[in-house]
């Protein structure tokens, strides 16, 4: 059973963080990729990447951006003769000797409360955003995912900004308020996945690093080079050391060959630790993005016990979006899976659909036998 729980138009943006300093009207562009848990009080968790954009970002010959400040958020007009803006999530500065790229919107997150079941939204917990609060987030929060382990949650990020565009981590003793930690991974090491459970007495986590630059397998390599899910180890979740053991690596034959990376944080279950990844087929300036899984050991998660990457697990339903499709502006299909909670006999599965809504899957766990 798959379904939209939370949409573009159920955003107060009235109670946006961006109302302190941008007075202009601006819109929900995306409401997706929620982190997803289990709550203290037993009801579940998004956290949902709320991108709000300027209802006009093009004024006169400049075309203008949303920046934060530690005074407030301004706008930064960039002129229109010196930028490409045939992509609508972003415009890529001309002449320049690296891709340079500033974002249509700003995201933030928003916690959205359901009831256990996942069939109901109970609140939206605005007093709990989570919005930039340093220079190294200055264009944005983006793309969480929660582990609950032990007592605390721990919720990566992807922050965004000029200076850099790395991993954060926050923590939480509820799972609802977090507390930001700081950088953990360096520049554009995006979907960092924490194992849900301590492997050997460390922290855990599955990592996606990306490149300009990417090097040839052997031609009898089953491997396609580049981007991969690599993995790491912490004593503290603050300080990762990378591990040699070979991660996820797109395999040739595969649709959805031409970049990856992590979805849902790795859950441990009786055949090993399960996790849902993204592949993306190459097609347009946007790729189709296919939701796959794979299983690991229990107790060496580098060892893979399946990798499914010829039939997709979950992929976009453009009848979900049938009611919100005046909405829509991506080109292709694209489903981006960001955490699974356990129900018992089935998995609720959560997802970006379209970079536009989150989406709920079921899925029967006899579907990963």
């Amino acid at each position: 059973m798959d379904r939209l729980i939370f949409t573009p138009d159920d955003v107060d943006l009235t109670r946006s963080p961006l109302r302190r300093g941008i007075a202009e009207p601006t819109y929900v562009l995306g409401a997706f990729n929620p982190g997803f848990t289990r709550l203290a009080n037993g009801n579940l968790l998004l956290m949902v990447r709320i991108a709000e954009a300027l209802a006009e970002p093009v004024r006169g010959d400049a075309v203008r951006a949303i920046r934060w400040t530690a005074d407030g958020y301004v706008l930064d007009a960039y002129p229109l003769a010196a930028v490409d803006l045939r992509d609508p999530r972003q415009f890529a500065m001309k002449a320049r000797h690296h891709r340079i790229l500033a974002l249509t919107s700003l995201s933030w997150l928003l916690p959205v409360e359901l009831d256990a079941a996942g069939e109901a939204i109970v609140a939206v917990h605005y007093d709990h955003a989570i919005e930039p609060v340093a220079t190294y987030q200055d264009y944005g929060v983006e793309d969480a995912r929660i582990s609950r382990i032990g007592d605390d949650w721990y919720m990566t990020t992807c922050s965004v900004s000029a200076e850099r565009h790395g991993t954060t981590l926050h923590r939480s003793r509820d799972g609802l308020r977090y507390e930001l930690l700081g950088i953990v991974l360096d520049h554009q090491n995006k979907d960092m996945l924490l194992f849900e459970g301590l492997v050997g007495g460390r922290f855990m986590a599955m990592t996606r690093p990306l490149g300009e630059c990417y090097f040839a397998y052997p031609p009898d390599s089953p491997f396609v080079g580049g981007p991969s899910i690599n993995f790491a180890v912490s004593p503290d979740a603050l300080h990762w050391r990378p591990l040699e053991a070979l991660g996820l690596r797109a395999r040739k034959g595969s649709v959805s060959a031409m970049k990856m990376g992590g979805g849902s944080p790795p859950i441990l279950t009786e055949a090993g630790w399960l996790t849902i990844w993204h592949g993306v087929e190459a097609r347009k300036s946007v790729g189709i993005y296919r939701s796959f899984w794979a299983l690991m050991d229990a107790h060496d998660p580098t060892h893979f016990l399946r990798v499914e990457d010829a039939v997709p697990l979950i992929e976009a339903d453009p009848a979900l979006t049938a009611a919100i499709a005046h909405q829509m502006y991506l080109p292709t299909p694209v489903v981006f899976t960001t955490g699974m909670i356990d129900l018992g006999d089935h998995y609720l599965v959560a997802s970006g659909e379209a970079d536009l809504a989150c989406r709920l899957t079921r899925i029967d766990k006899a579907r990963f036998a």
